[in-house]
This record gives structure tokens, C-alpha cells and sequence, in this order.
């Protein structure tokens, strides 16, 4: 088959492995991709040529002898600049880290180097991963492929910008408050939350530089342009670090179903503590009949047993306590523990619900990509959806109901709306239980229609 800038990573890396391509042919490819279409996107903000050609030159001569590094030989991708890079700057958008060059990588970084990735760049995201929008004071303002008017999203908005113009095949992000899936349903790509704890943390801005901390709700994980491609990247990334290695080992079960009809499927599309933008919600409701007519079965009315308001507040104050280091809000242990009995509690609410449902979808924020909005502090910011004022801190409610429980969630695709924008939901799964969430993305992808190309890439 012929290989394109919009090529999966796994069509590439099979591509690579018959040598239909050569790891320097894609390099170049997206090199050219980048030169011609992020300076008016802004999503790569440091490369790395000169390392990265004479790594695919190493790729390609032991290709040429038949030895193979991993399942990413010699592909090229680029990383979130969250993500610490041996001799590579690595800022997350912070200022006072404009020279950081760290001396090693962070261990998702590494994995995927030990893989055979070539990390060719970083991509862009607001100071310190803090913002559903991606800009900031060192290199500015990514824009949306759809629409360079609106975000792409954020923390990941950099990386779900290059997927979404083909500037890459694979991304690593990563998620506290929705910051792969908000990005990856603006900029209508696949994004994958693992449950929390399946991938190192190690390496990541924030905490601070080479900081060897666990943050509670976070967790790094791919973007890409298919179901495919995530799971590739999770089996990659995923798994105990090394000091747990003498004693842990991962084995994530096989998915509950891989044909749409066997899957038992709750949707959640809509709620008053969070209303769903309308054109954004008839969108979702005509990919529900979709499914239905292609033999899904889905429950409309099924919710587990909490309200959405009850599980935004377990999840807020879990959220303060992992950002009071670097958002300098206290928060003592004593408060940390209470809240984080309520989320044990809620945990074991979410596993009874998946004993009678397989995954649940819903949206991955409650509107479609908006305009840029950098004016005052993002705490008194409004967003206008349908004619009413919001607040910005909404953004993270639908988020939340994954976030809080350290389930798994997936975002895949489920169209575009009468406008062009892209639209995709999140599908949350029981912990642990990553490749459910995934299965059920790639069988209904088969449907809606997975990926689509921005027009002009």
C-alpha cells in the first residue's frame, strides 16, 4: 500500500517492517509536512533533525541486515513538551524553563525509544499543562486545523493539532483534566486515558524537572488517528516501573467484546449540571442511531448510581490536591484523605455499573472547539454556547467522571457537526480494563467513520 503523511502508525510501522518505506523517507515526509503547515499552526515548537536523520539512517542500515529494534523501528513521531528529552529542550511552555535540556528521558519517552521511535520534536501546550487551550509567553498560540479562529484543545493541543494535519503518525500526551480527550475532540482524533497508574509518570512536567513524584489522577497516554494506533502505543508505555518490576508485572485482560453488537453500551450524552452544546448533542444522538441501525445495543437512560453533580465533587478537590504544588492552593493530607474515601467509595459505585454495561460514552467536554479566548485569568472565564454565558471551569465536568475514578477512557470520532467541527466522545470503561474502552472504539469507528482529513492538509 502506499504510504502517506496520513498513514497510521501501525499501516507505517508495517510499511517500515516490509520495506515499502524507509525510516528516512518518513522523516523527511513529515519534515516537509512541518515546514509547509505549522507556521500557521504552531504545533511542533523544537525539532531535533540532525539527531533524528542519523538515527533513521541507524534504523534503516540495520533494517537493510534484518535486525529490528521493537514494533516502532525507525518511525518517527513527535512528543507533548510536557515530556522530558535527553538533549532535547523540553519547557512546558514555562518560561523559566526555556533552557532546560534534560539528561535523560521520561520513561513513557524511553519506552518508546527502546521501541524504535525516532523522537523528531516536541509539540506545544500551555504553561505547565494548565489550560484547555494551548498557548503561552515562549512560542505563542497553536491553532485548530478545522478552524485557525478556535483552540485545538489543551494540555495536548499541540499533539492532537499535528495528528490531525498530518505532521506525524503517532503522539504522547497526557491527562488530568481531559487533556488528551478534550484535544482529541476538538481536532477529531483518537486520544487514550489509560487507567490510572498503568504508565509511568516519570519524566513528566509537572512535577518539577527529573521529579520522581506520582500524581495523583494523571496519566500519560497516545494520540493518534486510530483505535489501532493507541493500543500499539499503550502496550508500549504501559507497565510497573522499574523498582516495582521484581515483584509487579501487567497483563491488562483481553476486551469484554470486538463486535459492535456484543458490547453493552450506556450513553450519557447529555445532562443540567452540564448541558451538551446542541449541535454538538444532535450530532452525538444521530451517531447512537448509527450504532443502533449496525446492531449496537445502547441504553440511553442507564447512569451509574451517583448524580454528575456528586461525582464533580469528589473529583474537585482530588484535582486541587495533585496541582497544589505548582498552583500554590493549599491543601492539607487530612482533607486529601477525605476526599479520597469519597472516591474509593464512588469507585466501587462505577464497578457495580460495569457488571451491567460494558463501556459508557459521553461527551469529552460539553462543546465543540471554541474560539481562542487568552483574555484574564481562566478562572472567571465565560465561554458563549448556545446564546448563555459559561464558565470555563465547566470544562472540566465531563472530563471529571473518568478522571475522578482513574477509570480508562477512550475518545474516538463521531463526526462533524453542521458547522465542520469535529465532535468526539469519550468511552469510559471499568479500571483496568483499557482494551474494552479501545475495542469498542475501533468496532464503532468502523461505523462513523473513524479519522477524517481537514480540509487543505
Amino acid at each position: 500500500m502506499t504510504i502517506d503523511a496520513f498513514s497510521t502508525a501501525t499501516e507505517s510501522a508495517a510499511a517500515l517492517r516490509r520495506k515499502d518505506v524507509s525510516s528516512r523517507e518518513l522523516l523527511d515526509l513529515y519534515l516537509g509536512r512541518i515546514e509547509e503547515h505549522n507556521p500557521r499552526l504552531n504545533a511542533v515548537i523544537t525539532l531535533d533533525v540532525e539527531r533524528a536523520r542519523a538515527e533513521a539512517a541507524h534504523a534503516d542500515a540495520l533494517a537493510a541486515r534484518g535486525e529490528w529494534l521493537g514494533p516502532l523501528h525507525g518511525l518517527p513521531m513527535t512528543v507533548k513538551d510536557s515530556f522530558e528529552t535527553a538533549g532535547l529542550r523540553t519547557t512546558c511552555g514555562d518560561p523559566s524553563l526555556a533552557g532546560h535540556i534534560p539528561a535523560t528521558d521520561a520513561l513513557a519517552v524511553a519506552r518508546l525509544r527502546a521501541a524504535g521511535a525516532i523522537i523528531f520534536g516536541k509539540t506545544n501546550t500551555p504553561i505547565q499543562t494548565l489550560d484547555h487551550q494551548t498557548y503561552n509567553a515562549l512560542f505563542g498560540t497553536t491553532n485548530n486545523p478545522w478552524d485557525l479562529s478556535r483552540v485545538p484543545g489543551g494540555s495536548s493541543g499541540g499533539s492532537a493539532t499535528a495528528m490531525a494535519a498530518g505532521l506525524g503518525p503517532l503522539e504522547l500526551g497526557s491527562d488530568i483534566g481531559g487533556s488528551i480527550r478534550v484535544p482529541a475532540h476538538c481536532c477529531g482524533v483518537f486520544g487514550h486515558k489509560p487507567s490510572w497508574g498503568i504508565v509511568p509518570e516519570r519524566g513528566h512536567i509537572p512535577g518539577a524537572p527529573a521529579s520522581l513524584h506520582r500524581r495523583d489522577v494523571n496519566v500519560n497516554g497516545p494520540i493518534a488517528r486510530s483505535a489501532a494506533d493507541l493500543e500499539l502505543a499503550l502496550d508500549i508505555i504501559a507497565g510497573p516501573d522499574e523498582l516495582e518490576t521484581v515483584g509487579w508485572r501487567l497483563d491488562l485482560p483481553a476486551p469484554r467484546a470486538r463486535d459492535l453488537a456484543a458490547f453493552r453500551v450506556a450513553a450519557w450524552l447529555d445532562d443540567p449540571f452540564c448541558p451538551s452544546e446542541k449541535a454538538m448533542l444532535t450530532l452525538f444522538e444521530s451517531a447512537v442511531s448509527q450504532l443502533t441501525a449496525a446492531g449496537a445495543h445502547i441504553d440511553t437512560d442507564a447512569r451509574p448510581p451517583f448524580s454528575f453533580e456528586e461525582a464533580f465533587a469528589v473529583y474537585t478537590p482530588l484535582l486541587g490536591g495533585a496541582l497544589s504544588p505548582y498552583t500554590r492552593d493549599a491543601t492539607t493530607h487530612a482533607a486529601w484523605i477525605a476526599a479520597d474515601e469519597a472516591r474509593q467509595r464512588m469507585r466501587r459505585q462505577w464497578a457495580s455499573f460495569f457488571e451491567r454495561y460494558d463501556v459508557l460514552i459521553a461527551p469529552s467536554m460539553f462543546a465543540t472547539a471554541f474560539p481562542h479566548a487568552q483574555d484574564g485569568f481562566s478562572g472567571t472565564r465565560t465561554l458563549p454556547v448556545d446564546g448563555v454565558e459559561r464558565p470555563y471551569r465547566q470544562l472540566l465536568c465531563w472530563p471529571s467522571l473518568a478522571g475522578a475514578a482513574l477509570l480508562p477512557a477512550t475518545t474516538m470520532p463521531a463526526g462533524l457537526t453542521a458547522a465542520g467541527l469535529p465532535a468526539g466522545w469519550q468511552i469510559i470503561g471499568p479500571y483496568l480494563e483499557d482494551r474494552t474502552t479501545l475495542a469498542f472504539a475501533a468496532a464503532a469507528s468502523e461505523v462513523l467513520g473513524g479519522f477524517r482529513r481537514p480540509p487543505g492538509y
